[in-house]
């Protein structure tokens, strides 16, 4: 999950400010594969607005099986579409999810969801 070098930072302050205030204990998974067309589009800006805010994410490579998604905690987090971002607390709280199918790009759409 490499930044997308062009992402401008100071264009999303709201998103900066929502990722800057986690808490230091909360995890941010994130669900993909280089193979997936929407994690090839939405990753690279997700990747690099956490940069910005000096975030480290959790990340889970996910392969296609013939019964499904398969990779490390699929299961346990109920992943079925990719790419998926769980924000979770120290104490397993899940505080916000994105899913592909969401309306806007990982990175706004967290960030709103954060910030309620």
């Amino acid at each position: 999950m490499e930044p997308n070098p062009a992402w401008d930072a100071e264009s999303y302050p709201a998103v900066i400010e929502a990722f800057e205030s986690l808490p230091a204990d909360a995890t941010v998974h994130v669900w993909g594969g280089d193979w997936c067309g929407d994690c090839r589009s939405q990753l690279p800006d997700f990747a690099a607005a956490l940069a910005a805010s000096g975030v480290e994410p959790a990340v889970h490579p996910v392969s296609r099986g013939d019964d499904g998604k398969t990779g490390p905690r699929v299961d346990e987090y109920g992943i079925d579409r990719i790419p998926t971002v769980v924000v979770e607390g120290a104490d397993g709280t899940e505080h916000a999810r994105f899913e592909e199918r969401d309306s806007l790009p990982p990175e706004r759409y967290l960030a709103d969801a954060l910030s309620d």
